[in-house]
């Protein structure tokens, strides 16, 4: 770096270091590429299978097992399940997979058997079989891992880190890099539009002398509010004009009680229509984006009222994140009659399946649907 920078010496060629620092990241990728397909191939014939068994046929045992055959690159083959209180049940016989024994004779299988991996899927409360199968199998020939069984309470993305001498699990979604693809592209996209954002400011202040934005109260990670931006695209006075049309219109109120929207709401400007079309209206959010408020990509923003009557149970993971410009939702449906069942379990399953690969595929379907024009509000 010192030689690249300075120039000091004609034994380093800015070219080669050029040429080698973009080229080793992507012939490091494709090399694990390349493995990782060769090994799936060969994997998938049968060849170098790691064979495995499982202790532990309740829940826990059978949703590993169910994981490790949708990874069949991993080459890992569950023989079967050592379990003192399941004798057999529908999902083993689903599987193909029988019960080999109690847990107290897997180690004479151990012995016997030519066996790569053993997986405790025990509960955590049956904690002597556990330290019985530590303490007899570890010199057996084959590797024992622990499968924690927290997914019973609900609790997904847990990460084990220290805190001292103790080990904690965090069960606050890793979005390290979430965050640094947020700053990066909502910096491009404010610096980009900046012209249009100076435009449409100017339209929306012309159209009637109001304020610019409209702030509304949503709901961020760990459950704390925050103003989220929009350009105006309604009359001034809005949210005072919300209540007398519900008061005088049951089937409006009813609509919005169910929604939290009006599909074809009185209140918004010609100007404002336009900017709804084609999403524009949404901009703004950029700078919330920017501030650390939302992310690029996330469930959907909602209110606190939304929070408490409808997501119920899944309130927790929606706290876990940043709620989104766009998402699963937004791409897939839009505001196209879907009920609010439909809404929060696609903000469910982002949480849970989120991916750097997910996102972008999603803010290429965004862009492909705010041209399309189809479903906005």
């Amino acid at each position: 770096f010192y030689f690249f920078v300075f120039k000091i010496s004609h034994a380093y060629s800015r070219v080669i270091f050029l040429i080698w620092s973009l080229a080793t990241p992507v012939l490091l990728f494709s090399m694990h590429v390349t493995a990782r397909k060769i090994l799936h191939r060969f994997r998938t014939k049968g060849k170098n299978v790691r064979h495995a068994v499982v202790a532990g046929a309740g829940d826990l045992g059978v949703s590993l097992a169910r994981e490790l055959e949708t990874i069949p690159w991993a080459g890992i083959d569950v023989i079967g399940f050592f379990d003192d209180k399941v004798n057999e049940s529908k999902e083993l016989k689903e599987m193909g997979k029988t019960i080999l024994g109690d847990i107290n004779t897997l180690p004479g299988y151990l012995e016997s058997n030519d066996i790569d991996y053993v997986y405790i899927a025990l509960p955590m409360r049956a904690e002597k079989k556990i330290f019985k199968i530590l303490r007899e199998c570890r010199s057996l020939g084959a590797r024992i891992y622990l499968v924690p069984d927290l997914y019973v309470y609900g609790l997904h993305h847990a990460e084990m880190q220290s805190l001292g001498s103790l080990l904690v699990l965090n069960f606050n979604p890793n979005t390290e890099w979430k965050r640094s693809f947020d700053v990066i592209f909502s910096s491009l996209v404010l610096v980009c539009l900046s012209p249009l954002f100076f435009i449409i400011a100017w339209f929306v202040k012309f159209q009637d002398g109001g304020p610019i934005f409209y702030r509304h109260p949503r709901i961020t990670s760990a459950g704390k509010e925050f103003a989220c931006l929009k350009f105006r695209s309604m009359v001034v006075g809005a949210d005072e004009q919300l209540e007398q049309l519900l008061a005088e219109n049951p089937k409006l109120r009813e609509e919005w009680e169910s929604s939290f929207k009006l599909q074809d709401d009185p209140r918004v400007t010609k100007l404002g229509k336009f900017l709804r079309k084609t999403s524009l209206d949404e901009l703004p959010q950029f700078i919330n984006v920017f501030k650390g408020e939302m992310s690029v990509v996330g469930a959907r923003p909602i209110v606190g009222k939304e929070l408490t009557d409808f997501y119920k149970e899944s309130a927790g993971r929606y706290c876990s994140m940043k709620p989104g410009i766009t998402g699963a939702w937004q791409v897939e449906r839009r505001s196209d009659g879907s009920s609010y069942d439909e809404r929060v379990g696609m903000d469910d399953w982002y949480i849970l399946n989120y991916s750097l690969w997910t996102d972008i595929k999603i803010i290429f379907k965004t862009i492909k649907r705010v041209f399309d024009g189809r479903g906005a509000v």
